[in-house]
């Protein structure tokens, strides 16, 4: 398996545990501030990020999808709302983050329809060839290996299924990327420290968006993966990308 800069970087540097178990323990610790601070943090600008990724999917219609690193369902939910699936199943390695999720879903009487589960990427705990589609928001910088995570979403994805990813990147405007780089290395880790009482979680936000191989870079792992008609659009100049690839 390859290995990619951002494997390396951990929430906590010096902790002797591996990065999914800090990364579990980091969402855990703020998941009760998570929605309230990714709202605020963006200026609800995530919102329409994630429904310009789902849209990805509304020609394929998918009727069973999976939604990795699901963390509170936003990504389940607005995914229900908008293309009205049969089933959603949402996996993550934070019981926190799962426990608020379900419920915001019972609260929306979407039990039937949006189930939360604990789930690792890199071993989903599917057969083969069973979704529609899968769907992963803000999740990949975190994956411990990202080489594998790929390989279990493309093994349970059905042949004609569709991946998206959503993820932030950096600007290639010079402005907008320093302003962006100030604001993810120094306004964001103070804020979570003042609202989540966890700065180094937010730290890790900026590290592993400036680790992560994005654009370009990022599309050549996706089909090496084994997905083909690969793609990527570029939003709010550039500061998030969404990422497909089919089976």
């Amino acid at each position: 398996m390859a290995k990619f800069a951002h494997d390396e970087v951990m929430p906590y540097q010096h902790s002797g545990l591996n990065k999914k178990e800090q990364v579990a323990n980091m969402f855990n610790s703020i998941a009760y501030r998570y929605d309230f601070l990714n709202r605020f943090l963006s200026a609800g600008i995530d919102i329409w990020w994630r429904k310009k990724a789902i849209s990805q999917l509304t020609a394929t219609a998918p009727k069973k999808i999976l939604d990795v690193a699901t963390g509170t369902g936003d990504m389940a939910i607005m995914t229900y709302h908008m293309l009205h699936p049969e089933k959603i199943t949402g996996i993550d390695i934070s019981g926190g983050m799962l426990e608020l999720g379900r419920k915001k879903i019972d609260k929306l009487g979407l039990a039937n329809h949006i189930v939360l589960q604990s789930g690792d990427s890199e071993v989903i705990r599917f057969e083969d060839n069973i979704f529609d589609a899968v769907t992963v928001a803000f999740g990949v910088r975190n994956f411990q290996n990202l080489d594998k995570g790929l390989q279990e979403m493309f093994r349970v994805l059905r042949p004609g299924g569709k991946l998206v990813v959503l993820e932030f990147s950096k600007s290639n405007n010079r402005f907008l990327s320093g302003i962006f780089h100030f604001y993810m290395n120094v306004i964001t880790p103070a804020i979570g420290k003042l609202f989540a009482k966890n700065k180094d979680a937010y730290q890790y936000l900026n590290d592993s968006v400036q680790a992560f191989p994005e654009g370009k870079t990022f599309l050549t792992i996706v089909h090496e993966a084994g997905f083909t008609q690969t793609y990527l659009k570029k939003l709010s100049f550039g500061i998030c990308t969404i990422y497909c690839g089919s089976k």
